[in-house]
């Protein structure tokens, strides 16, 4: 079985997330989902479980930061072309992200741009050279 990567995040309006996270071609998984979380798969091993902060708060004793105040992680997401960084954030900011909270990035073989949850997590949007990986 391949590895998979789960990505728990406390929201404060778990239906403005949920639809965030399908702008970013996230799938919502029915299976894992209730009225306090909702899950939500970006491939067949990436997948994000949205929480209220009183279901987040079942799992820690750690008080809840404010993503909007301080950076607290910085999660990057590949797709796969130039155009799709860009389309990606159009669908991103239209479900309620901010766009481009961190300077967009052009190395030539890797291009990034950032957008915002709704919550202020970060996530960049990346596209990579597969000759370059390879090379």
């Amino acid at each position: 079985m391949s590895r998979m990567i789960f990505v728990n995040l406390p929201v404060r309006d778990l239906a403005k997330s949920l639809g965030f996270y399908v702008a970013l071609d996230g799938k919502p998984n029915p299976q894992f989902s209730d009225d306090q979380s909702k899950s939500v798969m970006l491939s067949d091993a990436i997948g994000v479980m949205l929480m209220t902060h009183d279901r987040y708060g079942t799992f820690t004793k750690r008080p809840i930061g404010d993503a909007r105040r301080e950076s607290q992680t910085l999660l990057a997401l590949s797709v796969t072309s130039r155009d799709a960084v860009n389309d990606t954030l159009t669908r991103a900011t239209a479900a309620g992200g901010k766009a481009d909270p961190n300077p967009a990035q052009d190395h030539g073989f890797m291009f990034m741009r950032s957008v915002e949850d709704p919550d202020g997590y970060v996530w960049e949007i990346m596209w990579m050279d597969p000759a370059a990986v390879n090379g």
